[in-house]
């Protein structure tokens, strides 16, 4: 075949190839102008990990998008209904499309909580990146808690990022210490609780024993978990009666007290 009518032949089939590609669009295009929405499908991405959302919910959400049912496709506004979704403090980012068959689609993605702050003015988690969202009734996350006079300001059914840089600041701090948990077994078996007291001080309760470890702030975190492993390996086991406080704030200190 001479090159000439190569390219004519190929010329020819990416004509055809657009030809139909328009042509199913347009017929798409007008099937959606007659086909009415007749049903909602949810996926609920992570749902064996976290149950904060049940499919329920999701339909109760949509009441406030409004009608949906018995509309026809092209009237059914995508990003209203995101934007709906996405306005739940459980949810961190949702993505809604519809079908032929006139079944609206909608997948979520739940948040992730990685601490859980408990102080005067309620419960609220907070994931890796630093989104504070209230407690859910359906679901409780076995995260680190974190009680105590908190330094942070939140009313009842607050979602989002603190307002101040300080308390931004604050939060990311302890999401740091709770990260250096999370990464080393040992001591994220140990600390079962931290309370930050009026002071501002950090005070990790064990899971197990007496003690209270003084921790001060978020700071220099592996030298004062370096004297907590002394205080461990070379104080404990001297005493019979463990000690009450001790202090590891202090660069080459560990301070005991009854």
């Amino acid at each position: 075949m001479k090159p000439v009518v190569r390219i004519l032949v190929a010329a020819s089939a990416v004509a055809a190839c657009l030809f139909l590609w328009l042509v199913g669009d347009r017929l798409s295009a007008d099937n959606r102008r007659e086909v009415t929405c007749s049903g909602l499908e949810t996926i609920i991405a992570d749902s064996l990990e976290r149950q904060f959302i049940s499919e329920d919910d999701i339909r109760d959400w949509m009441n406030d998008y409004g009608t949906y049912l018995g509309l026809r496709l092209d009237s059914v506004d995508l990003k209203k209904v995101e934007s709906v979704i996405d306005g739940k403090s459980s949810v961190r980012k949702s993505q809604a499309w519809l079908t032929d068959d006139g079944v609206l689609h909608v997948s979520i993605t739940q948040r992730e909580p990685v601490v859980r702050f408990q102080g005067a003015s309620g419960g609220f988690y907070a994931d890796a990146d630093g989104y504070l969202f209230p407690l859910q009734n359906r679901h409780t996350a076995r995260v680190p808690i974190v009680d105590g006079v908190l330094p942070v300001k939140f009313g009842k059914g607050f979602k989002g990022v603190p307002e101040t840089e300080k308390e931004q600041e604050w939060v990311a701090s302890m999401l740091g210490l709770v990260k250096y948990l999370g990464a080393r077994k040992e001591w994220n078996d140990l600390v079962g609780q931290i309370t930050v007291r009026p002071d501002g001080n950090l005070v990790l309760i064990p899971r197990e024993g007496t003690e209270r470890f003084l921790f001060g702030g978020p700071t220099g975190i592996d030298a004062k978990f370096d004297r907590i492993r002394k205080y461990y390996e070379g104080v404990a086991p001297t005493r019979e009666t463990p000690y009450r406080t001790v202090d590891v704030r202090f660069d080459g200190q560990i301070i005991c007290t009854k």
